[in-house]
């Protein structure tokens, strides 16, 4: 397995100090990503840099083994038997790589943000809560964990008091609202510092949100 990915990486006007790596979801890149970052309105002068990464392309069996951006494969609807867990911790490797180049280049890992949206918050949800240094915030919209009724297996101390956001839709026909409270009842169960927003959209982000977004970000990366 690889672990390289195409990214595009947006960064800030003067050196970067913190990082928001984002997880796009299936079928899209990071190119369906990354514009976010104005609407994020941050201050002119913030120190956030951006990598928004281009997962692998694969079959994927719900869409009749069609090739295309695929974090993992999702073998069927059904909550429980929707992720390949072999791809799954493949695309957990992918993001420690990704975490170590910012490591590399002196932006240390509790100045980095986990983001993602569908299966890519699948990933960074199950990637934050095993990654064994302390990360500033993963941020899970629209998403579940990959074992919907318990936690992931080689939880890591380091991560249990980061904090966490979950976003979802009230109308998300993709992913079911329940799966993302099902995920937040067992954090929050754990003691983790997991947070629960909800909005009235569908599987998407919307632009309330993205304040939202913004607001957060800025706090757990001051």
């Amino acid at each position: 397995m690889s672990a390289t990915l195409e990214k595009i990486i947006v960064n800030p006007s003067s050196q970067a100090t913190s990082c928001v790596i984002w997880l796009h979801g299936l079928g899209d890149s990071g190119a369906g990503f990354s514009p976010i970052v104005p609407a994020l309105k941050l201050p002119d002068d913030h120190t956030i840099r951006f990598v928004f990464p281009h997962a692998p392309e694969q079959a994927v069996t719900i869409n009749q083994g069609a090739v295309m951006r695929s974090w993992y494969d999702i073998k069927s609807m059904d909550l429980h038997n929707r992720a390949d867990i072999t791809g799954v911790t493949e695309s957990e490797q992918r993001l420690h790589a990704l975490i170590q180049e910012q490591i590399d280049s002196g932006i240390s890992a509790d100045k980095i943000v986990l983001a993602g949206f569908s299966q890519g918050g699948v990933i960074s949800l199950f990637s934050g809560l095993r990654y064994p240094q302390k990360l500033a915030g993963v941020l899970a919209m629209s998403c579940y964990l990959p074992s919907p009724d318990h936690l992931p297996t080689e939880l890591s101390a380091a991560n249990q008091q980061t904090p966490i956001m979950q976003h979802h839709g009230e109308q998300d026909e993709v992913v079911p609202i329940s799966a993302g409270k099902m995920a937040n009842t067992l954090l929050v169960d754990a003691g983790y510092q997991a947070q629960w927003q909800s909005y009235m959209m569908p599987h998407s982000v919307v632009a309330e949100q993205l304040a939202d977004i913004a607001e957060w970000i800025q706090k757990v990366l001051k």
